[in-house]
C-alpha cells in the first residue's frame, strides 16, 4: 500500500512561517508575484502539488515579473559572491579554460545587447560547450521565440530548486529549538548556513584545492562538533560544505593553506616566501570563528598571501 503522508521536507516547508517561507521560495525565484501565489497556496500535500503550482504562476507572469524574475540570475559563467545555489547550478563551467570563459563572456554581453536581459538556461548537467552553443545558436532567436524559452527555462530551473528546497535538507529547514516555543511549529525557524571562497591575493587569483572543515557549537562555552568538510574548486569556492545542525549559534572554519602555498611555490622556484624565509607559508593554518543567527546565511571570504590574511562578511 503506497502511502499518502506528505513528505518530511514538505511537511516543514508548509508549517514554516510565512516570512521564511516567502524569503526560502524568492532564493529559488526572485518573482515576488511568483512567490506570493506559492505562498497562497500552502499546504502542499505532495511535491507534484508544488511543482504545479509554480507552473502555472509562471505562465501567469507579466514581462515586469518575468524580468524581475530573471534579475536574480548571475550571467552563466559568473555567480555572483555568497550564492552558491547558481555556482552549483553552474558547476559545468568550472572547468572551462581562459578561451572558453572569455568566448562565454563576450557571448553574454552579445545576448544581453540584443535581447535586454541576462541570457538564462537551465544549467543543471550541462557542460560548458553545450552552454556556449546555445547561447550561440539562440541568439539568432527572433525576440518572441526567444522569449518563450526563457520562461522554459525559467521554469526547469525553478522545479530543480524547489525539488532540493523540500527535500530533507538540514541546513535550510531545520530549526533552533531553543528558540521555538513550546506551542509552535518546531519547523518554524531555519536554521543558518555558510558558504565561503578563497583569494589569493598574491596572485589575484582564486586558490584552488584549499581544504576547508567545518564545525559548530550550540553555545560559546559548548563543545565543538567537527561535521566534515571540503576543498576549493577552480573558482576558490566550497560548494558543499555540511550543512549546520539545528541549535547552531558559532561557526567555525579551518582553512589548511600550507599544501596550497608549497604547491605553489614548487612551481613558481622564485617565490618570495622561498627567498625571504625559507618556509612556503608564515601561517600554515588559518582559523575563523563566527557568530551566526537561525535563518541567516554567511558568506565568509578569505583574502590570503603567503605572510597574511583577512576576513569578512561577505553578502
Amino acid at each position: 500500500m503506497t502511502s499518502t503522508a506528505t513528505p518530511p521536507g514538505l511537511a516543514r516547508f508548509n508549517a514554516l512561517e510565512e516570512h521564511a517561507a516567502r524569503a526560502a521560495l524568492l532564493e529559488v525565484c526572485a518573482s515576488t508575484v511568483w512567490a506570493r501565489r506559492l505562498l497562497a497556496a500552502r499546504p502542499y500535500a505532495d511535491p507534484d502539488a508544488l511543482y504545479a503550482e509554480s507552473d502555472a504562476a509562471l505562465a501567469g507572469l507579466t514581462e515586469a515579473d518575468l524580468a524581475e524574475a530573471m534579475a536574480g540570475h548571475p550571467p552563466i559563467g559568473r555567480p555572483g559572491p555568497g550564492d552558491p545555489t547558481s555556482a552549483r547550478e553552474q558547476r559545468g563551467m568550472a572547468g572551462a579554460d581562459d578561451d572558453l570563459r572569455a568566448e562565454m563572456l563576450e557571448l553574454n554581453l552579445a545576448y544581453q545587447e540584443r535581447f535586454g536581459h541576462v541570457f538564462l538556461i537551465c544549467a543543471t548537467g550541462r557542460t560548458a560547450e553545450e552552454m556556449r552553443d546555445a547561447v550561440r545558436e539562440r541568439l539568432g532567436n527572433p525576440p518572441e521565440k526567444e522569449r518563450g524559452i526563457v520562461r522554459t527555462e525559467l521554469g526547469k530551473i525553478n522545479r530543480i530548486r524547489l525539488a532540493r528546497l523540500v527535500e530533507e535538507d538540514r541546513r535550510r529547514m531545520s530549526t533552533d529549538s531553543t528558540d521555538t516555543p513550546a506551542s509552535a511549529s518546531p519547523a518554524s525557524v531555519p536554521t543558518a548556513s555558510v558558504s565561503t571562497h578563497i583569494l589569493d591575493t598574491s596572485a589575484g587569483r582564486p586558490a584552488e584545492g584549499v581544504a576547508v572543515r567545518l564545525a559548530a557549537r550550540p553555545g560559546p562555552r559548548a563543545a565543538w562538533q567537527e561535521l566534515g568538510g571540503s576543498a576549493t574548486d577552480a573558482d576558490g569556492r566550497c560548494k558543499d560544505l555540511p550543512a549546520l545542525p539545528e541549535g547552531t549559534t558559532h561557526v567555525r572554519l579551518d582553512f589548511e593553506v600550507e599544501p596550497y602555498f608549497k604547491k605553489k611555490a614548487e612551481a613558481q622556484q622564485d617565490a618570495p616566501a622561498h627567498r625571504d624565509s625559507g618556509t612556503a607559508v608564515f601561517f600554515p593554518e588559518v582559523t575563523v570563528t563566527f557568530a551566526v543567527t537561525p535563518g541567516e546565511h554567511y558568506h565568509v571570504p578569505l583574502l590570503l598571501n603567503p605572510f597574511g590574511y583577512s576576513v569578512y562578511r561577505g553578502s
